[in-house]
């Protein structure tokens, strides 16, 4: 079980203040690793909180970005495919740097776009940035076995794995 949060808004900046009190608040759902993003722009802001099962390494810490930082994700969750997956990536010409399963989430986005989700077999809620696209993203598996909570008011979008982070 991981953490996963964020903010968007339209009105101002993100606050970095705001952004680690909704990921501390998820403290109990990943004690092993913690992260936070935000982009230039300021208006955006990723959090994780990280139970590491899969990649016990720091190459598995997310927020996680791709190569030339055009993708950052967090992801809460399980793929049980990702090692297909991975091998089907890899012979498109795609490196990783871990063993994780969050790492084939964002290159398989790479390459699919928001089909990627649907060849996803297992538990997840994500949010994937695309900075190309300007799009945020936000998934979760077909039976929302993990949860992904979102609010929208006055300008701001906020979402979380648990209602008290937000």
């Amino acid at each position: 079980m991981c953490g996963i949060a964020g903010i968007y808004s339209v009105r101002g900046a993100v606050e970095k203040r705001d952004l680690l009190d909704m990921r501390d608040a998820l403290t109990h759902r990943g004690p092993d690793d913690a992260g936070i993003w935000i982009n230039k722009e300021n208006n955006l802001g990723l959090a994780h909180r990280r139970l590491s099962i899969i990649d016990l390494s720091n190459a598995a810490h997310q927020p996680m970005t791709n190569e030339d930082e055009s993708l950052m994700l967090v992801f809460n969750g399980e793929i049980y495919n990702f090692k297909e997956l991975r091998k089907v990536l890899q012979e498109k010409g795609y490196r990783f740097k871990s063993g994780s399963d969050t790492e084939v989430v964002i290159h398989a986005y790479a390459e699919w776009g928001t089909a990627s989700i649907e060849k996803l077999n297992g538990m997840f809620a994500l949010a994937l940035y695309d900075r190309n696209r300007n799009c945020l993203l936000l998934a979760r598996d077909r039976f929302g076995e993990k949860p992904l909570y979102y609010y929208r008011h006055n300008g701001c979008f906020i979402f979380s794995s648990e209602l008290k982070a937000m």
